[in-house]
């Protein structure tokens, strides 16, 4: 699959393969973090608070997401829940 994608375009199935893809390219690390994705989230982003409430129950069950622009839609790259969690909450991404 071409990257980047249109994230809101994307099937679940697709999305799935597209998050593979940004693995695989990002030598399984996280895109903000730099960390193993199949691991914790750096430390420096670990003590950044996020608020659960504000996600959906499922937000933290699936450890790696596929962060993506939320004007454009476009696919940025994989990343720890947390991380994605910390983007949205602290950096309006």
């Amino acid at each position: 699959m071409k990257l980047p994608a249109n994230y809101r375009k994307l099937t679940p199935r697709e999305r799935r393969r597209v998050r593979e893809e940004y693995i695989l390219k990002q030598d399984g690390k996280c895109h903000h973090c730099g960390a193993p994705l199949f691991g914790l989230p750096s430390t420096k982003v670990l003590k950044m608070s996020v608020t659960t409430d504000l996600y959906p129950p499922n937000f933290f069950k699936h450890p790696i997401h596929l962060h993506h622009n939320h004007d454009t839609g476009m696919t940025i790259g994989a990343v720890h829940a947390h991380c994605n969690a910390v983007l949205w909450e602290h950096h309006d991404e």
